[in-house]
This record gives structure tokens, sequence and C-alpha cells, in this order.
């Protein structure tokens, strides 16, 4: 029957338009994805993923360090009423890429200075927690502390950093033996000063 049309002629003209509304729709929210910032991984419990389980024997713990090929011991000297503690446990140490880059490259201890366990030291002497602790004069807390393999203390940061970044540059400031190097009036680089050259860096990047 030529020239006889339906009242359903006209659907496959509204299907078309239909289809690129939908595919206009689509694109608009493929665009609207790359402008939402991606999730943040969720934060861990520190004293499951970032601190080892102390086995009360430091000199255990550097020949632990050593087997595993770390770069040395990382101590976080902490007090049960430190909210400068809590804070860096609730946003820094509970990170999973602090956790996973610190795991990578130390062997990370937590020390309560007030402790009464029974531990024995970098140099094979029993003592207390908080004994180890007055070894190094650690009263502030926290006190983040960098040994390298034979036990002996080469980084020392008394208080909380500003965040996880500020960590992450602790951390390169020790494997990177920044502590080591002098500027050019002989004068040691504090990690104060490596901290301005990384900001200043990140500036010119940006």
């Amino acid at each position: 029957m030529v020239g006889f049309r339906t009242g359903f002629d006209h659907y496959p003209r509204i299907a078309m338009k239909i289809n690129r509304a939908f595919a206009c729709l689509l694109l608009l929210g493929g665009l609207l994805s790359l402008l939402v910032p991606v999730r943040a991984a969720e934060p861990r419990d520190p004293y499951q993923y970032f601190f080892e389980q102390s086995l009360g024997d430091m000199s255990e713990e550097l020949e632990v360090a050593r087997e595993e090929g770390k770069k040395g011991v990382f101590v976080f000297f902490e007090l049960d009423e430190c909210p400068f503690c809590h804070r860096m446990k609730r946003t820094v140490l509970n990170q999973p890429e602090v956790q996973e880059f610190y795991r990578k490259h130390f062997h990370n201890l937590a020390v309560d200075i007030e402790g009464d366990i029974e531990v024995t030291d970098f140099k094979g002497k029993e003592t207390t927690l908080k004994g180890f602790a007055s070894e190094y004069r650690v009263r502030a807390t926290p006190v983040l502390a960098f040994f390298d393999l034979d036990g002996n203390l080469l980084v020392r940061y008394t208080g909380a950093t500003s965040g996880v970044e500020e960590f992450m540059w602790l951390a390169d400031y020790y494997l990177q033996g920044v502590y080591k190097m002098k500027d050019k009036n002989g004068r040691p680089i504090r990690f104060s000063r490596y901290k301005r050259m990384r900001k200043k860096e990140k500036a010119s990047r940006s």
C-alpha cells in the first residue's frame, strides 16, 4: 500500500532523538566525572599498618631491619595524653601512602615515654620504655627519631609535622643524607632549611 502511513511512523524519529539526548547526557556525565576529585584512600589504623609489633629488644629490631633491607629504624616517641601525637596518628600516620612508604624504607616503632614495660636498648642494656626515652632526653612529644642500622640517632624532629607532605619530606631528609650536608659557610643543613628548599621547588613547578 504505497503512500499509506500509520500513526507509528514517527516512532523511529523519536527514538533517534532520545538516543542522541541520552548520548549527550552520557558525554556530559563523563566530563563532569573528570571534575570530581578522586576519592582518597581510606585511613587505616597506624598500629596495624604503620608500626611494627615491638619485640621488646631494640638490638633485635635493628637485626630485623637489616635482614629486611630497611634504611633505618624510625621511632615515634609518644605519650597517651599528647594531643599532637593523636593528631599525627589521625591525620598522617593513618594514611596508606605514608604507611606504604615508611614500611618500605624503615622499621617503625612506637615508644611510650612513660611506659614501664621492660625492654633492651640498642646497646643491649636492659631498661624500660621510659628509660629508653630518657636516654635520648625525650620530654616533649611527639619526637620523630631516625636511627641508622647501628642504632645511632641521626635525625630528630620534635613536634608534629604540619601534614603528610612535611612528614614525607622528613623521611627524604634522612634517606638522601641531607642531614650530613653543609652549606657554603660550612653550616649543617637543618630540616627547617631543607623544608624551605622543597617548598620553593614545589612553587617553581606550579
